[in-house]
């Protein structure tokens, strides 16, 4: 059974609720950026990979609600919903790479209608989830050779999917040799 970390659809992000774990698997529908910073915040989604994708959904659902229709206006809602992802948790370093990732697509889109910029940051967002599930598992292909049969292993941290959009990052290296 795959348990998911996070999930998009009908326009809400659905986060995994690690606080709850392991006696329950419950998800917290966030509908607007500020319930993903408090999810962020509160350590309901974890792990920096997780984080990252979180953030960039929430950037989406703070920019799919503005109400302005000039693009300067528009750009420093956005910058604003950044700053306050970032603040969520300052040292996740995947938390600030995605907000400025999806900030860059604003920048390089001045020229476009809104709705098109907002629908360009949706795709980019769902990019940076499938990019790291794909990285996740390139890195559990590529690590598993390292690991001979019977090995004892050590980690630290929080690598295992739940700390990604999918898979595990030094855990997956684990989980791959295993499979």
């Amino acid at each position: 059974m795959e348990i998911r970390t996070l999930e998009w659809r009908k326009r809400k992000l659905f986060l995994l609720d690690q606080t709850k774990l392991p006696l329950r698997e419950c998800y917290v529908s966030c509908s607007s950026h500020r319930e993903v910073a408090a999810a962020i915040r509160t350590m309901i989604v974890r792990g920096a990979p997780a984080i990252g994708v979180a953030a960039a959904f929430g950037l989406v659902l703070g920019a799919k609600k503005t109400r302005t229709k000039a693009y300067s206006s528009f750009r420093k809602e956005i910058e604003a919903i950044g700053d306050l992802l970032i603040a969520a948790r300052p040292t996740a370093v995947n938390l600030l790479w995605a907000v400025e990732r999806l900030k860059e697509v604003v920048r390089q889109n001045s020229g476009e209608p809104l709705e098109e910029i907002q629908d360009l940051l949706e795709q980019e967002a769902r990019r940076i989830l499938e990019e790291d599930v794909k990285a996740n598992r390139a890195m559990g292909r590529q690590g598993r050779i390292l690991i001979p049969d019977g090995a004892s292993i050590l980690t630290h941290c929080n690598a295992g999917a739940l700390a990604t959009a999918g898979y595990g990052t030094a855990l997956g290296v684990i989980r791959a040799a295993f499979e």
